[in-house]
């Protein structure tokens, strides 16, 4: 049977793929954001989610404007799923990042820990690996990246990211809860195979900072469904990534030539992705269905 899910943010990049899956999947869904879900039939509930109140009001919400015909008052949903944040740096000023994104993944994980919900899912960011938005060429500290890596990130965007996980392992310890913590991958819709991979492919060291990872944003749907269906597991961070590097040279030969001073500490598949997608696959079952090489020509 589908759940009742609340996810925030359903309405950017990566939340309205997502939302696609898990509606085709049987769940029924409420995005909370402040501009609507175009083209779906999902509704969207406009909520501040840096206002603790509307966020506790939006988790007891009707999913849909006709829910007053239902017998009885809405409950919580049975998932939380929280996206809702500044992406990335530079859309405003660096303390306003990090206040928003610490400041909503706060009141969202209290508010459905206080109202009972048991899974919620929230997105980290592989910007917390360091490099992505670091000052000047830096290096990993070891690949492959794997969630036991030491996150040492320069910017306030990753830094928020982080106190999202905190914040996270926190409530799930008080409550015993599960709260999964997705570390997403660069996004790519299904457009912008055409647009974005030739140029990351002839250019490797364009990707660097994004560890020549990525995540297809239907991928990332499914991540969210496998996250739905596993119980038990508590607080845990997940990288969500595709299974490939997006270079057209084998991963240890890739990273040898372009990081020859990083550790590699563990033989890596041929075409691993160096910002490692392993956990998911063996402990949710994820299985890529869009491996970019369906889509370029190379």
């Amino acid at each position: 049977m589908g759940k009742r899910i609340a996810f925030t943010g359903g309405s950017g990049k990566a939340g309205r793929h997502a939302i696609d899956y898990l509606v085709a999947a049987g769940h029924s869904v409420l995005n909370l954001d402040l501009v609507p879900l175009e083209n779906s039939s999902v509704y969207t509930l406009k909520t501040d989610v840096t206002d603790e109140g509307q966020v506790f009001n939006a988790l007891t919400s009707h999913f849909k404007s006709n829910g007053y015909t239902d017998p009885s008052i809405p409950g919580p949903p049975d998932v939380v799923i929280h996206f809702a944040a500044y992406p990335r740096n530079m859309i405003a000023p660096d303390n306003e990042t990090f206040r928003t994104n610490i400041l909503s993944t706060y009141n969202v994980i209290e508010a459905a820990c206080k109202l009972g919900v048991k899974k919620i899912i929230i997105a980290s960011s592989e910007t917390t690996y360091g490099v992505c938005c670091a000052l000047g060429d830096v290096d990993f500290h070891s690949f492959p990246l794997e969630e036991d890596y030491d996150v040492d990130p320069m910017d306030s965007y990753a830094l928020s990211k982080i106190c999202g996980e905190k914040t996270a392992r926190t409530f799930a310890r008080r409550f015993q809860v599960d709260i999964y913590a997705l570390r997403i991958g660069n996004v790519i819709e299904p457009h912008e195979y055409a647009t974005k991979f030739p140029s990351f492919v002839d250019n490797p060291a364009s990707r660097k900072r994004n560890a020549w990872s990525y995540i297809d944003a239907r991928d990332l749907g499914q991540i969210c469904d496998l996250c739905i269906k596993k119980d038990g597991l508590g607080f845990q961070v997940f990288n969500a990534t595709n299974d490939t590097i997006t270079t057209k040279v084998p991963t240890m030969e890739l990273l040898k030539s372009q990081c020859p001073n990083v550790p590699i500490t563990r033989e890596m598949g041929e075409w691993e992705a160096p910002m490692s997608n392993r956990k998911i696959r063996e402990v949710l079952g994820f299985k890529q269905e869009h491996d970019w090489r369906k889509y370029v020509n190379l």
